[in-house]
């Protein structure tokens, strides 16, 4: 009975197990499918970014020299730009609904490579055929470099995906690997405002690292956003979770300080340095954040997890050549700027400008031309009387003009 029943038992397994081998594939290539959908989604978000950003930038060229500071509005080039840059950014959020974190955070290289291309080409950058070797040979190397290192990024991202519901949000959420994470963030955010507020330490790594300590719970709530907002359009309604608008909250409060201290940085340093070095730690601690946090690496091979870290490294040695060579603009200064004077002042310190308002003339102070002020302006002259000798009773006047005769 033992020997006969076998056989059917086995005959009666192996289509189960068969179904239960077929499973897997099938959720690998739709997870793949995902990865693909949510890199393109990114790529494109960033490329019409470029093109938006650079639509606004021809548009203010255009009306430089225009008396009315907002005559820009009233340009149609202006408007395409804001709306392709609405359209950019939706794209952006939408691909952290679909692809890992970790994916998406590197690729906003595509944004670099493509503004560097379209200020070469289409905003017409002056440069003579001699200095084309010296300025561009390293633009294009980077940019064939960052194109390298998105295509590994995208080969070997990670492939984790979960279901953005609220409980598994939460789950993370109070995980200790976050915890932890957190605990050490908070700390190491709290030691850079104290250095950048108190200690005046305005080096452009300190106030980069701010924002990428921000950006990082910038990523990692707007996935969080995404994901469940994508959840409820399937079906699975998710927007009645508190954890929804916690998270909402948490990534408009961080994009909005983030943002902050990206204006700082801007006055005080070249935008290319901004975009290398905010690109690398931005991008460095956001994959933290989201291997911490969602576990983006998780059931990974060690290939790779390298190969991966390969194409980080590729794309950021791209970036930064892109922006090595970039044209610094010398904004011109008509007087003596007191930044470079031993024991002044500096105009950043609290966000006052100590140097005088710019009047008609290109000089101040002493050297100020006064030639077309009022007469009410004009310095007072004092009147010259002369001395009269003998004459008593009469006060003398402050000043006196003594007229000495020949013989004397």
């Amino acid at each position: 009975m033992e020997g006969g029943n076998s056989p059917n038992l086995q005959l009666q397994q192996l289509p189960l197990a068969t179904a239960a081998v077929s499973v897997q594939p099938h959720t690998d290539s739709f997870s793949y499918k995902e990865n693909l959908i949510g890199a393109l989604l990114a790529i494109f978000g960033h490329l019409v970014i470029s093109i938006a950003l650079n639509l606004q930038k021809y548009s203010h060229i255009r009306l430089a020299g225009s008396k009315d500071p907002r005559a820009y509005f009233k340009t149609k080039t202006w408007w395409c730009g804001l709306f392709l840059l609405v359209l950019g950014e939706l794209g952006v959020f939408a691909s952290y609904a679909f692809a890992p974190l970790s994916l998406i955070v590197p690729l906003s290289a595509v944004s670099v490579i493509a503004s560097a291309i379209i200020g070469i080409i289409f905003i017409k950058e002056k440069w003579k055929p001699k200095d084309f070797l010296r300025r561009y040979v390293l633009s294009f190397v980077g940019c064939g470099l960052a194109i390298v290192g998105t295509y590994l990024l995208i080969t070997f991202g990670p492939n984790s995906h979960e279901k953005m519901t609220g409980e598994n949000i939460t789950r993370h959420l109070v995980s200790w690997p976050f915890l932890l994470y957190m605990l050490v963030e908070i700390i190491l955010f709290c030691l850079l405002l104290y250095f950048y507020k108190e200690k005046n330490a305005n080096y452009i790594v300190v106030i980069l690292l701010l924002v990428a300590l921000l950006g990082s719970m910038t990523v990692v709530t707007v996935k969080a956003v995404a994901g469940m907002i994508v959840v409820s359009i399937q079906g699975n309604l998710q927007l009645d979770y508190p954890i929804f608008y916690i998270m909402l909250v948490c990534m408009i409060a961080t994009a909005i300080f983030q943002a902050t201290f990206l204006a700082q940085a801007s006055q005080l340093y070249d935008s290319s340095q901004i975009a290398s070095i905010g690109y690398i730690l931005s991008t460095t601690m956001a994959i933290t954040a989201g291997a911490t946090f969602y576990l983006d690496f998780t059931g990974e091979d060690i290939l790779h997890i390298c190969m991966f870290a390969l194409g980080c490294l590729i794309a950021f040695l791209g970036v930064f050549l892109i922006t090595r060579n970039r044209k610094k603009t010398v904004p011109f200064e008509p007087y003596i700027s007191m930044d470079a004077m031993p024991g002044m002042q500096n105009m950043h310190d609290k966000g006052i400008a100590v140097q005088p308002d710019l009047k008609a003339s290109f000089s101040y102070g002493a050297l100020e031309n006064n030639d077309s002020m009022p007469e009410i302006y004009t310095p007072a002259t004092l009147p010259i009387v002369q001395e009269q000798h003998g004459s008593k009773g009469i006060s003398a006047p402050p000043y006196r003009v003594l007229e000495h005769s020949k013989k004397e």
